[in-house]
């Protein structure tokens, strides 16, 4: 059956952009086999006030001319588009370096997920996705952030320990603070931000501000970053104050985080 030519739709929302820029939304090419899957994504995309869907395609060569075409952030790729969908990824990447590519497989595939990793994709998510997580994820991807599901990080950071090898820098010499190591060391456990503001005793607020202060000190861009840093780096193994009681252990409690001081 002869495939349908790349396709735009513009203007999905009868609200103009802020501003008068486009800038102010998220520009998405959505490349999906399937034309129920793509309306679906539409619609849901539609419902949001900072998502715009300006291209589509159904095969590979219709990606490639999509993103040549059409001005984007970010492309939902489905893995099933080609039959090497690592490859695939690299040769988009290639043809739209700016681009973040979000890659749509079939169900969670560790070798799968650590290629399309280290061949630069920025998220990947299960065909089965809650509509809120993907909307979640092409936040997160299009303001620099990478997107894995609990499984996919447990893979990489495996794999990270086994494999990676990094030479020493300047960053892995930086101190933390107590606080900071303390923090940290839950974001290497996995814990999210909600998790870690009950275990120390503050607020969520409070920890956001002392990850966006780490971030800057050790130069990395998101928690997964960090995470993997400070596991090759051991950046809070010197910080034995930082090591967080479970809950139930009989430990005393940990001592209230407070808000870091602005420099």
């Amino acid at each position: 059956m002869a495939s349908t030519p790349v396709s735009a739709r513009e203007d999905l929302s009868p609200d103009p952009p802020q501003e008068g820029s486009s800038a102010a939304f998220i520009r998405v090419i959505v490349a999906d086999t399937q034309a129920i899957f793509r309306a679906g994504l539409r619609k849901i995309f539609a419902l949001e006030d900072d998502i715009r869907v300006v291209g589509q395609a159904e095969t590979l060569p219709q990606t490639l001319a999509a993103v040549k075409k059409f001005s984007a952030d970010v492309l939902i790729f489905e893995a099933a588009l080609a039959p090497n969908s690592v490859e695939a990824a690299s040769e988009l990447l290639r043809q739209a370096p700016a681009l973040k590519l979000v890659v749509v497989t079939p169900e969670p595939n560790e070798e799968m997920t650590l290629e399309l990793f280290r061949r630069g994709a920025h998220g990947i998510v299960s065909r089965e996705v809650e509509p809120e997580l993907l909307v979640d994820c092409l936040r997160k991807v299009a303001s620099g952030e990478t997107w894995l599901d609990q499984k996919g990080t447990q893979w990489v950071l495996a794999a990270y320990r086994a494999h990676g090898v990094r030479p020493a820098n300047a960053r892995s010499k930086v101190q933390l603070t107590p606080k900071e190591a303390l923090i940290v060391s839950c974001v290497t456990q996995g814990m999210k931000n909600k998790e870690i503001a009950v275990r120390v005793g503050t607020t969520e607020q409070v920890v956001k501000n002392y990850l966006r202060k780490v971030y800057d000190k050790l130069g990395v861009a998101d928690r997964l970053e960090l995470a993997l840093f400070c596991l090759h780096n051991r950046v809070t193994e010197n910080a034995a104050k930082a090591q967080v009681p479970q809950p139930g252990n009989g430990s005393a409690p940990v001592a209230p985080v407070e808000e870091p001081q602005k420099q």
